[in-house]
């Protein structure tokens, strides 16, 4: 069978064979191609059985059409969203997307930023893991496109986007006040990273701004590599030894989930005998009774913006990189447990 060229697309197309090349080497949108152009263009080449030698565009053009994520856990909801959208984006670009989790592990994280320099990626998006800053501050001196997300380094001086955790937590923090509750607990993650230290000054400033004295035993930080039966438990004896408290925030969704069972073995009542509100929605909050009120990260325009900021690096190389710091708002969603 006589193997289908650029030319063969083109004349089936209906368009120049310069036309298929821009739009096979995703170079639809910078060559300003209509969309109703390329998606032909791609249809008969797909129906055509053409698939193009990456391996000689990436010796002929010196870009890969990849790029690499590194998140924190991929099986987390929130990670999965970031990551499905991040790939629905960079396919808009014409890119592939590998991604890998860190678990929150420096060392690992530095395995797979070698892994993926090795595959040649053209650009990183990364969730950095307490301890990463040497390895990611070695690709911005190399000048490689690097777009942090959910986090960022304060030593590094690396373009990221994310949420702001300060004002979510505090507009969280506001709704509580608006419904009476004054001694809130607070449980968030015990590891060194700058979303989790923003959303507990979040809470420190909201409680200061209200004048409410700071209690520190209703602060439960809990060790990031603890099991869930141990997580459970900690939550538990938070409540038992604090019968004061009339609601808990969560900072993150995940720590919520181990905290509503915490409350069911208790068999304390949502919000008559605890109040609950969650840093991330999850989908189990919209079905779980009463329904427990979060703070919703945009995730998705998350995903949106730092596939954009990283495609204004990948697509112009000549440019030095910049930093560039984009902090997004969430979105309080109230549901029954407060």
């Amino acid at each position: 069978m006589k193997k289908v060229s650029i030319k063969d697309i083109a004349q089936m197309a209906g368009v120049a064979s310069s036309t298929v090349s821009f739009v096979l080497n995703g170079k639809a949108r910078k060559m300003r191609i209509s969309e109703t152009v390329e998606k032909r263009v791609i249809e008969v080449a797909r129906n055509a059985g053409y698939y193009p030698n990456q391996l000689a565009i990436s010796l002929r053009t010196g870009k890969s059409k990849t790029l690499g994520l590194i998140v924190e856990n991929i099986g987390n909801p929130f990670f999965a969203t970031l990551a499905k959208t991040i790939e629905e984006e960079a396919e808009q670009y014409g890119y592939r997307v590998v991604y890998c989790s860190t678990e929150n592990n420096a060392s690992k994280g530095k395995e797979l930023i070698n892994m993926l320099s090795q595959r040649q990626v053209d650009g990183y998006l990364i969730t950095p893991a307490p301890h990463m800053e040497d390895d990611i501050q070695q690709l911005v001196q190399l000048n490689r496109p690097v777009v942090l997300i959910d986090r960022y380094l304060p030593t590094v001086e690396a373009s990221h986007v994310l949420v702001n955790n300060t004002e979510a937590v505090a507009q969280g923090m506001a709704h509580l006040f608006s419904r009476g509750y004054r001694e809130i607990g607070f449980v968030t993650v015990d590891l060194d990273v700058i979303q989790m230290e923003q959303r507990l000054d979040g809470y420190l400033g909201a409680l200061s701004k209200e004048g409410i004295r700071l209690n520190k035993d209703i602060i439960l930080k809990i060790p990031y590599t603890h099991n869930r039966d141990e997580s459970v438990d900690l939550i538990a004896g938070l409540l038992k030894d604090n019968p004061q408290l009339d609601a808990l925030f969560f900072a993150t969704n995940y720590l919520a989930i181990l905290g509503l069972e915490s409350i069911n073995r208790l068999k304390m009542n949502m919000p008559e005998d605890i109040a609950v509100i969650s840093f991330d929605d999850h989908d189990i909050f919209r079905i779980y009774p009463p329904g427990i009120t979060s703070i919703q990260q945009p995730v998705e325009a998350i995903a949106k913006k730092a596939v954009a900021l990283l495609m204004d690096f990948c697509e112009s190389p000549e440019n030095k990189m910049t930093k560039t710091e984009i902090e997004l708002d969430a979105k309080l969603i109230v549901r029954g447990s407060t």
